[in-house]
């Protein structure tokens, strides 16, 4: 089996890397591009004209494997309808800038695929012993699902900011819980198919990543940013890792959403509107390189998947809080450092010239 799923990996690879020189000149031709001069945004760190379908290049890849390769059924059939949500959205809004609130909409629509399929969260691990079990309560699994999956989208796709972040440590966490299903096989033989599921995806953005890294030729757009939160959502819930262990293993991206939303709230504006305040901004503002920033990510994220795949799940809530703290410390830090340079430097360009007091 791990040969099997050794080549489906290298599947998608391929087939993300070869559609992504099609999609890249399809891109161009329909005028789906990023370009700086004509669409303001906050976020922007790019010069020049950048294509952005990237997110369907991403979709060929998952596909490909999946209907040559696995058996498809209902639940990959309702996986598939939601990623294709996520990707013709992401389409519209790499053609013409989509109002968030219906972006918001159509991640819905992506989770309610996923659920309509019969994935849900049936219980979650009580970090204290034992297990809460949702299915006492008419659609709270159901709900739960749509909300986890809704969250885990925006969270992966806020932290996309810099060339090469988004592929880099998705695939990390693919791998992750692809591991994690493997410990599954055994007592039911139809978990493969998660697993395969999870490597397949794996290296689909593994074949997109050699394109999105600095410097960029094409951006995963809204469309690859919100598949790879779909898929990690969907596929940790299959592979029993639940929600601990996914809020774990994209600790980074999910702590720096929580503090964006409330530095959002706190200025009294919506936490659907984007600004240029997540931690990689931070850092490009402090002087690190983009290149730099992408490796941070993908470190973090390796590591946190190191300790995801050892501990139990009160250690993951305890590293989970740690992580929280320490994130919002250096964010805080660098918030501070950014407030004293601009301040320094407005002082010294109205400190006067001695020279210009000088009679000629």
């Amino acid at each position: 089996m791990a040969q099997f799923i050794g080549f489906l990996t290298i599947v998608a690879l391929i087939s993300t890397y070869v559609a992504t020189f099609f999609v890249k000149k399809i891109a161009i031709h329909y005028n789906l591009v990023d370009d700086p001069a004509i669409r303001k945004h906050p976020a922007h760190i790019h010069k020049g004209i950048i294509p952005r379908a990237g997110g369907l290049a991403l979709f060929i890849g998952i596909l490909v494997p999946i209907v040559f390769f696995l058996p498809v059924d209902k639940t990959i059939i309702g996986i598939m309808l939601g990623a294709l949500i996520t990707v013709v959205m992401g389409l519209i809004d790499d053609w013409k800038d989509v109002n968030p609130y219906i972006r918001f909409i159509g991640n819905i629509a992506s989770a309610v695929c996923v659920v309509g399929a019969g994935i849900g969260i049936s219980f979650i691990s009580n970090p204290f012993g034992g297990v809460i079990h949702l299915d006492s309560y008419v659609l709270l699994p159901d709900l739960f699902a749509i909300l986890f999956i809704v969250w885990t989208m925006n969270v992966v796709g806020w932290s996309s900011g810099v060339d090469g972040q988004l592929p880099g440590f998705v695939a990390i966490a693919c791998f992750v819980l692809g591991i994690l299903s493997l410990r599954f096989v055994s007592e039911d033989i139809s978990q493969w198919v998660v697993t395969a599921l999870a490597f397949i995806t794996m290296g689909s953005f593994l074949g997109f990543l050699p394109w999105n890294f600095y410097p960029q030729k094409i951006m995963p757009g809204y469309g690859g940013k919100t598949l790879a939160g779909f898929m990690l959502a969907t596929l940790s819930i299959l592979s029993g890792a639940k929600v601990g262990t996914m809020f774990l293993v994209l600790g980074l991206p999910m702590t720096d959403a929580l503090f964006t939303i409330i530095r959002r709230l706190g200025k009294g504006k919506s936490p659907v509107w984007a600004d240029r305040g997540h931690l990689h901004h931070r850092l490009l503002d402090y002087g690190w390189s983009i290149r730099k920033i992408a490796v941070f990510y993908w470190a973090i994220t390796a590591l946190l998947g190191i300790i995801a795949l050892n501990v139990s799940s009160q250690n993951k809530v305890f590293i989970l809080l740690t992580l929280v703290a320490v994130v919002g410390g250096i964010m805080l830090w660098l918030n501070k450092a950014q407030t004293e340079f601009t301040q320094s430097s407005e002082h010294t360009q109205r400190k006067p010239n001695p020279q210009s007091r000088q009679k000629v």
